[in-house]
């Protein structure tokens, strides 16, 4: 039987930066989403999106400045637009803690195992770094699947790229946070966020 905490557990420590906003429900089990700010060594800091079940904590005490850590999965749904549908992704939580220890605040481990279920796109940067980018779908309960985009570097690239779509691979690495633009039809420039598993570990899982 297949063990879907061990295929997709992150642990992330972080500082409210955002009031809890009403997401959804499920069978009468209300969701509300939040964002934390969690930094990386470099001191760069990622904003990432958190989504928590009302059953778990009492909302309330979900307030901008507390820093926390939260255990939980990065999961991935699919937004209906208009014209296509959008891949959102968010962490998760199955468990919170309220710290004071602001050390915390650089803690974001990911840890996914899953299959490749898009071609990887290998390159090189002007510099010559080997960059890889994969499309992992990770099994959940109930037959769902989160799909979780990653990007990869030097040998873990390279190596990434002699693999086939369906290949098994279990990563570690964090959750991060890129900023970009993207040019509309009518020429104007929209601001967005792109999230994705920056990957220090990788391997290949015999099945």
């Amino acid at each position: 039987m297949e063990n879907y905490m061990e295929n997709n557990n992150v642990a992330i420590g972080g500082v409210i930066i955002s009031e809890p906003e009403f997401s959804h429900e499920i069978f009468e089990e209300k969701f509300y989403k939040f964002s934390i700010k969690s930094k990386r060594l470099s001191n760069y800091e990622d904003i990432l999106p958190v989504i928590i079940s009302e059953r778990l904590v009492d909302i309330n005490k979900i307030q901008v400045d507390k820093i926390v850590k939260i255990n939980g999965q990065f999961r991935s749904y699919n937004m209906q637009g208009e014209k296509k549908n959008k891949l959102v992704l968010s962490v998760f939580v199955k468990e919170i803690e309220f710290l004071e220890d602001n050390t915390i605040v650089t803690l974001n481990n990911a840890n996914l195992i899953g299959y490749i279920c898009k071609e990887p796109v290998y390159r090189k940067t002007p510099l010559g770094r080997e960059i890889a980018d994969v499309l992992i779908a990770v099994n959940r309960t109930y037959k769902k699947s989160d799909y979780i985009p990653c990007i990869l570097w030097g040998r873990n690239a390279k190596f990434c790229d002699t693999l086939k779509v369906g290949s098994l691979v279990k990563l570690s690495g964090r959750i991060q946070s890129r900023a970009y633009e993207k040019k509309l039809e009518n020429g104007e420039v929209e601001k967005k966020v792109a999230y994705e598993v920056s990957v220090s570990k990788f391997a290949k899982v015999e099945k």
